[in-house]
């Protein structure tokens, strides 16, 4: 079996955060939007339903823990959870906390604008926010 990459996409737009036990933690580098993408370290997954009931149950288990997390450290209005993949096959489901403010309120984030890049102090806030309120949970 090959071994976990990140598909390039996802390098190219993600930041690492950290390794949870079975997913690996990505911040989007999108100003607009607190946006985290959980991608689970298996070889080779496009869609969820390849994973095992355990590695499902797991990464279920991160992605509400991560949810909780957003929530109280973003004080969203709502969170998008989804995983598409029609453009990056690699399975990874996005987290995106919404505000009735956002540019793209209420639709989908996607086509809406282009990547707003963060600062590199906006970047570390954000970083230190969600790891401090993962930690607090449990991961």
């Amino acid at each position: 079996m090959s071994a976990f990459e990140l598909h390039p996409d996802l390098r190219r737009d993600g930041i690492e955060i950290c390794d949870l036990p079975l997913c690996k933690v990505l911040m989007i580098n999108d100003a607009a939007y607190p946006w985290f993408v959980l991608v689970p370290r298996v070889p080779g997954i496009k869609d969820a339903y390849e994973l095992s009931e355990a590695e499902h149950a797991q990464m279920m288990f991160e992605s509400r823990t991560l949810c909780k997390a957003l929530m109280e450290a973003f004080a969203g209005e709502k969170m998008n959870v989804a995983a598409l993949g029609n453009m990056t096959p690699q399975l990874h489901v996005h987290h995106i906390v919404r505000f009735k403010k956002d540019p793209a309120w209420p639709g989908p984030i996607w086509g809406v604008q282009p990547l707003t890049p963060m600062s590199e102090a906006e970047i570390r806030r954000r970083k230190d926010l969600i790891v401090s309120r993962m930690s607090a949970l449990g991961l």
